[in-house]
């Protein structure tokens, strides 16, 4: 092998291993339970669920941030009300567009109502922490 095989090798084999570990970085690492004030975000392999105080969410899609820690996500956003739901009562559901940013151990989470613009947050979660939550009565 010549000189310049022997090098290159070794350089592209850390070079693979460096993108792996960063890609790993912002990517199993999100599993799992986010909490903040006013937000809890459980993240699971192919979408995640949020409650709020008096809403409830789903992300319908893998979080899957890009390598900024970016990340855009549609799913549905539920309003929620005091009191018991009534039998055939209609969920207040709407679509949305949950985007955020994160580095594996902090997340800021915006959400976007698609049908009627309404913005929510931002939220500032933290991976593994408790989320303080004050349900509507």
């Amino acid at each position: 092998m010549s000189r310049t095989k022997s090098v290159a090798v070794p350089v592209l084999a850390v070079l693979l291993l460096g993108a792996g570990c960063r890609g790993s970085l912002l990517g199993p690492e999100l599993i799992g339970a986010w909490g903040g004030e006013h937000v809890s975000l459980t993240v699971v392999r192919d979408g995640a669920t949020v409650e709020y105080d008096c809403a409830h969410g789903t992300l319908a899609q893998p979080v899957v941030p890009d390598p900024r820690g970016n990340f855009d996500v549609l799913g549905a956003h539920v309003f929620e009300h005091g009191g018991p739901v009534q039998e055939g009562e209609i969920p207040d559901e709407h679509p949305a567009r949950y985007r955020g940013w994160t580095n594996g151990r902090w997340m800021t989470l915006r959400v976007t109502l698609t049908d009627t613009g309404q913005l929510l947050g931002p939220y500032e979660l933290r991976k593994g922490e408790q989320a303080l939550l004050y349900k509507c009565l």
